[in-house]
Parts: C-alpha cells; sequence; structure tokens
C-alpha cells in the first residue's frame, strides 16, 4: 500500500470515528428525552385517570328524574 493511500484510510477512519461519537451524543440525549417524556405521561395518566374517578361516580340521587 503507498503512502498517500494509507493516510487517506487514516484521514477517513477519523471522520467515522467522530461522526460515530457525535451520533452517539445524539442518541443519548434522545434517550434521555424519551425517558422523561414516557415519565411525564405516565404522570399525566394517573392525574387523568384520578381526576376522572370523581366524575364517574355517580349515584341515583345525582340523577335528575327524566320528566325535568
Amino acid at each position: 500500500m503507498d503512502e498517500e493511500r494509507l493516510i487517506e484510510l487514516e484521514i477517513r477512519f477519523a471522520h467515522q470515528e467522530e461522526t460515530l461519537r457525535v451520533l452517539n451524543d445524539i442518541v443519548t440525549r434522545q434517550q434521555d428525552r424519551i425517558e422523561r417524556l414516557e415519565k411525564i405521561c405516565r404522570q399525566l395518566a394517573e392525574k387523568a385517570a384520578s381526576a376522572g374517578d370523581g366524575l364517574l361516580k355517580v349515584t341515583a340521587a345525582d340523577e335528575v328524574p327524566p320528566h325535568y
């Protein structure tokens, strides 16, 4: 292998390593965001479920007679 070709391969390899590092950082940040958003969604679902419990508890005394 001639020296120029070896240098070219080393340069490409260095660029690929940097690209992989950057992509890994991006994926790591995205995973962190996904986990935070999933936590928020669970919390909101729990709040909605607990708020809905009070709305669904209707007794016969709370209902308006049909002639009104």
